[in-house]
Formats: C-alpha cells, structure tokens, sequence
C-alpha cells in the first residue's frame, strides 16, 4: 500500500497529470485505490461500463479487441482514461500480462474532486489539448506525403 506521498511522486510521472502542481496531485492521490491483480486476471471487457482509469505502477496490462492487441500499458502507463471524462462502455478489453500493481481512479470521485478545483481541470485540459494537437499534426503530416 502506498502512502499519499509516494502516490503524489507516481502520479508526477502520469502524461495526464503532469502539468497539475504537487500540492493538487496531493488531493487526487487520496482518491486512488491502491489494487493489485493477478496474472491472466481481466480488468474490464469491451463493452463493459466505462466508471475507472487505471495507472500501472508496476507489471503490464494487454488491452486488445478480439485477441488482437491495441496496445500494452506497462510501468507509469495510463489506460481507461476516456472512463473519467466519457460514460460510453469501453472499446478494448483490459488483460493482466503477469502480477499487476495498478492504481485506481473511480470517475465519480475524479469529478467530484475537478468540480472543487478549477486549477487541477485546467491543468488536466492543458495536456489533453496538447496530445489532440499532436494527433492532428501526426495526421496532417501523413496526409502531406
């Protein structure tokens, strides 16, 4: 079990949270659960009720549609982030590769916690702004060859 601190140093590391000050990612520590998983063990599956993301603090996870692999979250990996901010069931079904070691962040509290705090929702925003204008300009310039 991890102490706020520790949660706060993990989540410094997390893309989603890195523009958010230490003392607001202090606030969103105390929301985490703390959850280990064994291997082989499902997470979630495609479909199902999108109310969680998870952070991995150690092991993988193999999140795939069909046995066909989209991606693997590994060590300081975020997945299920579109849970917190979108209530469709999710796309891809989350699957321990080996011992898992995730933190948990449920949506209700996570929206909770951005309602009392403009400056953590600014900060979050910032990022994900960023990563669509990248996205875009990934896109324009394979669209440019």
């Amino acid at each position: 079990m991890l102490s706020i601190i520790e949660k706060v140093l993990f989540l410094q590391n997390i893309d989603v949270f890195d523009q958010v000050p230490s003392e607001l990612l202090a606030m969103l520590a105390a929301i985490t659960t703390d959850i280990k998983i064994p291997k082989d063990s499902t997470i979630y599956n495609i479909n199902d009720h999108s109310d969680a993301m998870y952070l991995v603090l150690s092991g993988s996870v193999k999140l795939h549609i069909d046995n066909r692999e989209i991606s693997t979250a590994k060590s300081k990996d975020a997945f299920g982030t579109w849970a917190l901010f979108d209530d469709s069931p999710r796309v891809v079904t989350a699957v321990t590769l080996e011992d898992t070691h995730l933190l948990k962040i449920d949506r209700e509290e996570f929206v909770d916690l951005l309602a009392d705090n403009v400056r953590i929702t600014q900060a979050i925003m910032k990022t994900l702004v960023q990563r669509m204008r990248n996205l875009v300009n990934r896109i324009d310039i394979s669209s440019n060859k």
